[in-house]
């Protein structure tokens, strides 16, 4: 019997070429028994579907031989498994460079006398040191590349291109461009590695030890180890190692690792912690509610480093471009070396032998292929520091898109923190019997506005006798039904009276209501307060600046409830009185109404609105990181409850495409301008390797920046 095929993560050392990651990436993809295989640069990482380990090794060494393949643990996170990055030139390599700009400015002064003197055998020697010194490594890779049958990786056009000026005797321009385009490799390394640094220090949050209480006292243990229930001590300035419940202690906790808010948190016993946050004031001890690997912040661990295998539309477009844009410079290369000097009168075979050897120099597409998927790893990165988890390269480019959002209404745009405001009794019933009745009837639910009635039930000082509930039944988007003291009790919404025939005088109110029903008769209604959260209304008005063109609300509150909100915060459009069926339905016909090419985000809770948040082009969770459902249906958690992450997601997005298409912009054109001139003798071997190197590192360190910026 075949073996299924599993999603695996593996770290791939020893790769510092962005071309061989997509050859890697490639290779791997026409290999049977692979599937779904994706190597991200960014990160040194490859995700890939199969049934063996050995498999995924054997098939990477046969792609590149020198890549060290090391299995990662899905458990664990990247920061721990990757080796400590320095971002550090390595000795050997600067001594050698060093060496070789040397001996370069040694023939620059000597060329002249070394012609006058006859002693061209001296000066070869001197080039050729200076050549080897600088180009050692290429010429390896080139080797290994040609062995394998293959001629169109940046090392070997970078051979062809200075051995050919050598063959000229270009000895100067041979010699240079081996010596910049090694500066330029490293430098563009070093700036690789400071982004791999950064998204390092996020996933350092990892928490390293806990501390465990036992019969013989506390000792320290590794977070995997702690059962859920267990007790562990976090003294102040510790990171909270597992998910839990305060036990005892009153502090403030740091969140800034998961939300990326700085402004501390107090908790007290009985309040929950999550793992990832700091400790700060005073020691707590805490009970472990879940284990390590379903901790937060090995959520965001897990989510942040499978990002990258999702990648982006631009990405793939340009991997793919990338495989046919180097061969076909190469054979411009090659028909502007042969062809003009055969048609054309007195032409040298030189002169546009070295015009084609411009040309290849020019044609490396370092720029793109590592500035891209650079940029969308840094917006990820930027996007995780503020405590926003995007899942995928391709949900940055779906949120850049977003024309539209649509919010749910309670929890979201409100606080979903509900409070009894008013009962009023009908029909000869007093206020305590009227939510006496609710209470009975909500006893067993969970739902916020069920706590809140009986939250207001408790503190009244009344006392339920639970003994005399029965015959619970939930009646979906329209209330609940139940027995108490052997009299039929119905609550909620004003369906709910209508499809039960209960007589009442009144539809419409300007709040959340719950109409309380006993044997058919109305017996009065509560009003139940949920507050605007205080940063709704800014949130859409950036949403708005940010270009998005229409901003609505779906709830299952009735109409009035909805209205209020709408006019408060200037919304587009409403719709109220949803069943969670209507919200797919109204949620589609939305979407029906968008032009083609705008995407439609929906922010919810990730649980309730799980159907449409599936259903939508972008599923925001808010304040979902504790919840296994928003987690899995959403496109982007946002780990703070709070809409004002919603418009940040989408700036963070917007900036990110930004730069990407300037990179894509920036290489085109200096590649397509420096092309041309090569093409007309109107640009050197020199200008043609800062045009390559120097466009490489721009679009590098222009995709670096976004994870500098602060807001």
């Amino acid at each position: 019997m075949r073996e299924a095929l599993k999603s695996r993560k593996f770290e791939l050392k020893n790769l510092d070429c962005a071309n061989c990651a997509a050859k890697i990436e490639k290779d791997l993809n026409n290999q049977e028994g692979l599937q779904d295989a994706v190597v991200d640069f960014a990160t040194l990482s490859l995700h890939v579907k199969s049934s063996n380990v050995a498999q995924v090794v054997a098939a990477v060494s046969a792609s590149e031989p020198n890549i060290e393949v090391v299995v990662k643990s899905d458990r664990v996170g990247w920061a721990e498994q990757t080796e400590p990055v320095h971002g550090k030139i390595p000795r050997k390599e600067l001594v050698g460079l060093v060496a070789a700009i040397l001996l370069l400015l040694s023939h620059l002064v000597l060329a002249s006398w070394f012609h006058q003197n006859k002693l061209a055998y001296l000066e070869f020697i001197i080039v050729l040191s200076a050549y080897l010194l600088a180009g050692f490594n290429v010429l390896l890779a080139a080797g290994k590349t040609i062995r394998r049958k293959e001629f169109f990786d940046e090392n070997v056009l970078m051979v062809i291109a200075t051995v050919g000026a050598l063959a000229i005797q270009a000895y100067s321009e041979a010699v240079g461009v081996m010596v910049f385009y090694k500066i330029g490799e490293l430098l563009q390394n070093r700036a690789v590695d400071g982004s791999r640094r950064s998204i390092g220090a996020l996933l350092a949050a990892r928490p390293e030890k806990a501390t465990l209480k036992t019969n013989a006292g506390f000792r320290e243990t590794v977070p995997g180890s702690v059962a859920i229930g267990e007790t562990i001590l976090i003294r102040p300035g510790e990171k909270i190692p597992l998910d839990g419940e305060v036990l005892t202690g009153t502090s403030h906790v740091d969140t800034s690792a998961l939300t990326g808010e700085s402004v501390p948190v107090s908790v007290a016993p009985g309040e929950d912690v999550m793992a990832g946050q700091v400790n700060q004031t005073a020691a707590l001890t805490v009970r472990v509610t879940r284990r390590f690997e379903e901790s937060s912040i090995a959520k965001v661990m897990e989510l942040v480093e499978n990002a990258t295998a999702r990648k982006a539309r631009t990405e793939k477009f340009i991997t793919k471009f990338a495989r046919y844009y180097t061969p076909a410079v190469v054979v411009i290369a090659a028909m502007i070396a042969c062809v003009p000097p055969l048609f054309i009168a007195d032409a040298s075979f030189n002169t546009w032998i070295y015009r084609a050897l411009v040309l290849l120099v020019i044609s490396c597409p370092c720029a793109l292929v590592i500035s891209i998927p650079l940029g969308y790893f840094a917006g990820i990165g930027l996007a995780s520091r503020r405590g926003i988890l995007v899942k995928g390269s391709n949900f940055i480019d779906a949120l850049a898109n977003v024309k539209t959002v649509v919010f749910d209404k309670t929890g979201t745009l409100t606080q979903g923190v509900f409070n009894v405001s008013e009962i009023t009794p009908l029909n000869g019933y007093s206020e305590n019997q009227v939510l006496e009745f609710a209470a009975a009837a909500e006893a067993q639910s969970n739902h916020p506005i069920a706590l809140s009635i009986l939250a207001a039930f408790s503190q009244s000082g009344l006392h339920l006798e639970s003994q005399h509930i029965s015959g619970h039944e939930n009646l979906a988007g329209r209330g609940v039904r139940a027995r108490y003291q052997n009299r039929e009790i119905l609550v909620g919404n004003d369906r709910l009276l209508h499809s039960e025939a209960v007589d009442h005088d009144r539809c419409n109110f300007d709040g959340t209501v719950v109409h309380v029903a006993v044997d058919n008769q109305y017996a009065g209604y509560i009003i139940i307060g949920d507050q605007i959260r205080p940063e709704a209304k800014s949130t859409v008005e950036t949403l708005k600046k940010n270009g998005i063109v229409k901003v609505v609300m779906l709830t299952g509150d009735n109409n009035c409830a909805a209205e209020y909100v709408s006019k408060q915060l200037k919304l587009d459009e409403f719709y109220s009185d949803l069943l969670p069926e209507d919200k797919v339905r109204v949620f589609e016909e939305i979407q029906a109404q968008s032009h083609a090419g705008d995407r439609i985000a929906f922010v919810g809770d990730g649980i309730n609105d799980a159907p449409v948040i599936a259903r939508t082009d972008v599923g925001i969770a808010m304040g979902g990181l504790g919840s296994d459902a928003a987690i899995e249906t959403a496109d982007v958690v946002l780990m703070q409850d709070s809409p004002k992450k919603v418009a940040e997601a989408i700036s963070i997005a917007q900036i990110t495409r930004r730069i990407v298409w300037q990179n894509i912009c920036l290489a085109f054109l200096i590649k397509g301008f420096f092309i041309l001139m090569g093409s007309l003798g109107m640009a050197s071997m020199w200008e043609a390797v800062f045009a390559d190197m120097g466009t490489a590192l721009v679009a590098v360190v222009n995709s670096t920046r976004i994870l500098r910026m602060r807001s």
